[in-house]
């Protein structure tokens, strides 16, 4: 089962007088992750490089910066694979110390930087979820919404018409038992619609 991070989590080096600034954090998919680059080249002018890699459902992302080709974002990116994780964002700025490290020192520098990050993160079991739309008579719009409260569902858009169309979403793991417990009390009067 993949995790995610509840938190973000920083870490710094300093090695042969460069610092490394690292980060690990959960993230919904690559906008999300491109969007914290650009605010960390913001936040930081001066830094020479922002490596960064990205695991996020298929979304993966190895990104060297102008550092020399496979020597930051790889090995990024595989200490997220080995740890399991998705939905992760790993990010390392760099403040260049004036000591070159040479490809196996960047290696060891960037792996390390979000290695350390790592340790201090609380993973987080990463749930696939599954996304429902139902329609429902006025008259068990309250009762459909004790169901999903009690169920844990995560209630979304809310429209009113002819009758009362709801959007929500839980762990796909616990979807089924949801769906056989709201046709039950429905009695017939719930119906589903298909997604889009």
């Amino acid at each position: 089962m993949p995790f995610s991070l509840s938190e973000p989590v920083h870490a710094e080096l300093i090695i042969k007088k460069s610092r490394f600034i690292a980060c690990v954090q959960p993230v919904a998919d690559r906008a999300a992750a491109q969007a914290v680059v650009a605010e960390l080249r913001a936040q930081h002018p001066g830094a020479v490089h922002v490596c960064w890699a990205l695991m996020a459902g298929g979304q993966s992302a190895a990104v060297d910066d102008g550092e020399p080709s496979g020597t930051a974002g790889r090995p990024m990116l595989d200490v997220l694979r080995h740890q399991d994780l998705d939905g992760v964002l790993a990010t390392v700025v760099r403040y260049w110390g004036g000591v070159k490290l040479g490809a196996g020192g960047l290696v060891r520098a960037y792996t390390d930087s979000v290695a350390q990050a790592l340790l201090k993160a609380t993973k987080v079991p990463r749930q696939r979820l599954r996304h429902l739309h139902c329609q429902v008579p006025y008259a068990l719009e309250g009762w459909l919404r004790r169901q999903l409260d009690t169920a844990g569902a995560s209630l979304g858009e809310v429209t009113h018409g002819s009758l009362v169309e709801v959007r929500f979403s839980l762990p796909d793991s616990d979807a089924d038992a949801l769906v056989k417990a709201l046709e039950d009390g429905g009695q017939g009067r719930l119906g589903w619609i298909k997604p889009d």
